[in-house]
């Protein structure tokens, strides 16, 4: 049986060899190749491309990036911004998760941790982050949006990143909030109660408890770890929908009353001003938002068939549809959902287009389950008048022109 294995073990290199030399021949001598140089030439052709590796590292403690993938934040003196046109899928790397601060990351001790819990309760307590962590834990995938998140002063050369990278996905776990009221026993008169940061600031906001019962937990994880410093170490206050800085981070303090505190943050900073001259306080709620990621600047496209892709967020509910316009709004298709499609969550969606090479400008926008339908910027405008700095979720676009150049679309918001 050996012998008969290594006869055909002979002839197979033997025929191979023959191969290779007749191939050599139809080279040297012209003519059409032999069945044998075409069968070593079908074996080269199957052949993986590349070398094998050479022998590389054991494991160790930590992983990391792969040298020729390195995204990084936009960091400003106040926030960091997630690299949106470089991610995929829905959850951000925790590493790259947006940053806003107004007192600068809060160093805080685990073993020193307190959040106390008092107020309209009829049991005042302190809770350990052990303490936090006995409880029955929860876990949630939603986005967090600063209510800040529209930055146009890089006018056309504005990058998804820079546009709106004040967003980011992550699966949160913790402890539901429901939990810890019925521990301090929560007096039925408690409408609103003050989460207050450990924080320089003393970040502090007065959240209506019939808006977040459902969901609200108190997070002291995220995507599998522990908090990260940035991200609110040893806990913070998750609200699903909320804007980012109602999630106070660095949490030491909820204080149940039946009326709101009415704090700094939520007078001087976060009310906003609208067109008639009124005013709109606890806009706590993002509204339904989309963003093209692929093309956009500064990449650069050729004729052809392109898949358009990108990111939809409501903090009302699951998006219902994406639409894209490749004429400049003159017509709408709707865009592909990836799922799994997540109340509360980053969507991501796409559309194949054919460019046919003539300048255009493509644009998105997101309807949400509740119906709403993300606003050209006239119309957002005519509402919230020109003042406004908070909750801006403008239909934005991408020009593309003539030579591919991808460039952002400063016109449509700029007026």
């Amino acid at each position: 049986m050996r012998e008969r294995k290594k006869r055909q073990d002979g002839l197979t290199r033997r025929a191979l060899l023959k191969g290779t030399v007749g191939a050599a021949a139809v080279t040297l001598h012209g003519g059409a190749p032999s069945p044998q140089a075409s069968a070593a030439q079908d074996a080269r052709a199957q052949s993986p491309p590349g070398a094998p590796s050479r022998q590389g590292r054991p494991p160790n403690e930590l992983g990391t990036r792969s040298p020729a993938e390195q995204p990084k934040r936009l960091p400003s003196p106040t926030s960091s911004r997630t690299p949106l046109q470089d991610l995929h899928g829905t959850i951000t790397p925790s590493d790259l998760h947006f940053e806003r601060h107004h007192g600068g990351v809060a160093v805080i001790d685990r073993q020193s941790y307190r959040l106390l819990v008092h107020g309209m309760v009829d049991r005042p307590m302190t809770f350990t982050l052990d303490d936090l962590k006995r409880f029955p834990a929860a876990s949630r995938i939603c986005f967090l949006e600063c209510s800040g998140n529209f930055v146009r002063t890089n006018g056309e050369k504005t990058t998804p990143q820079a546009l709106c990278g004040l967003t980011s996905q992550s699966e949160w776990t913790g402890v539901r909030l429901t939990t810890i009221l019925r521990e301090v026993g929560a007096r039925p008169q408690a409408s609103w109660f003050l989460a207050e940061g450990q924080d320089a600031a003393q970040m502090t906001r007065s959240i209506p408890l019939k808006d977040v019962l459902e969901e609200a937990m108190i997070a002291y994880a995220q995507n599998g770890e522990a908090l990260r410093p940035e991200q609110g170490y040893p806990a913070r206050l998750l609200l699903p929908g909320f804007e980012g800085n109602s999630n106070v981070k660095w949490l030491r303090r909820l204080e149940l009353a039946d009326q709101p505190f009415m704090t700094r943050e939520e007078t001087s900073r976060y009310t906003e001003p609208l067109a008639e001259g009124s005013a709109r306080q606890f806009s706590l709620v993002m509204d339904a938002r989309s963003i093209i990621t692929w093309p956009s600047y500064p990449q650069t496209v050729r004729p052809g068939w392109l898949e358009i892709r990108g990111l939809a967020w409501s903090g009302r509910g699951r998006i219902q549809r994406v639409e894209i316009s490749t004429d400049r709004g003159g017509t709408w298709k709707a865009a592909e959902l990836q799922g799994p499609v997540l109340p509360k969550a980053h969507t991501r969606f796409r559309l194949l287009w054919r460019w046919d090479g003539m300048p255009t400008e493509i644009l998105s926008r997101a309807i949400d389950e509740t119906g709403y339908v993300q606003p050209e910027w006239p119309a957002l405008q005519a509402v919230r008048g020109r003042r406004t700095r908070y909750h801006l979720n403008p239909i934005t676009g991408w020009m593309v022109g003539a030579d591919g150049r991808v460039l952002f679309g400063i016109g449509r918001v700029s007026a």
